[in-house]
Order: C-alpha cells, then sequence, then structure tokens
C-alpha cells in the first residue's frame, strides 16, 4: 500500500479516501510503538464519532490504547478480519491490517491532517532528532 496517498493525524491514525467514505488504521510506527496486537475492540457500525473521540481499542502485549476518529462522521464498516487475527495490524497496517471506515461529515477535516512528508517531519520531532 503506497502511504503517499494517505493521510496522517498526529495520534498515529491513518486516513486514505475511498468512494466518498475514508478508511482508518494505525501507521506502522504507532504499531511498532505497541508491539504484538492481541486484540483489538472495534467501533458499532452506525455510531457517530467527532474527530478526535476514541473510537476503538487496541490491545497489545505492552498495553491498552485508544484509536481515535481522525475525522468526524459516521462508522460504516469494521474489519471482522482483526476479531481471529488482529496481528494484521502489526503485518500490515496500510493494508489489510485497516481499522473501520466512516463517512465524512466535513471535506475540510481531511485539511487538518498531515501527508507523508509532514508526518514523517512529526516522527522526527518526537524522536527528538
Amino acid at each position: 500500500m503506497a502511504q503517499e496517498n494517505l493521510l496522517f493525524s498526529k495520534d498515529h491514525e491513518w486516513v486514505r479516501r475511498e468512494n466518498g467514505t475514508v478508511v482508518v488504521g494505525v501507521t506502522d510506527y504507532a504499531q511498532h510503538e505497541l508491539g504484538d496486537v492481541v486484540f483489538v475492540d472495534l467501533p458499532a457500525v452506525g455510531k457517530e464519532l467527532k474527530k478526535g473521540d476514541p473510537a476503538a481499542n487496541i490491545e497489545s502485549v505492552k498495553a491498552v490504547s485508544d484509536i481515535y476518529a481522525p475525522v468526524s462522521g459516521k462508522v460504516t464498516a469494521v474489519n471482522e478480519k482483526l476479531g481471529s487475527t488482529p496481528e494484521l495490524v502489526n503485518q500490515e497496517p496500510y493494508g489489510q491490517g485497516w481499522v473501520f471506515t466512516m463517512s465524512l461529515a466535513s471535506e475540510s477535516e481531511l485539511d487538518e491532517l498531515m501527508d507523508l512528508k509532514a508526518y514523517e517531519e512529526y516522527l522526527k520531532g518526537i524522536a527528538g532528532e
């Protein structure tokens, strides 16, 4: 999956536009920081989310973390595969490891997300480089 087509949040979620909805997952950085993912608590289809709301939980051998809604909208689908194979988040964070899809309440919220270059710069700042 080409990361160049994705947008990124400061909470380490990625967003890909697809047929009027957005696909949401966690970044490679996030899955690496989490370690081995053992469980993903998916949001309910139809749930309304505002940008920044906790949307799902991801549990790893190290910790339990929230996955936040990178934009506002309604959950339209969840990745059922993660119920039996949560390790897909580690193996293919930008592919089969997607978490949920949602409708987009406001197109302008996408403008607040980072492109790949900006996200890479953001990560350098976190690492203190």
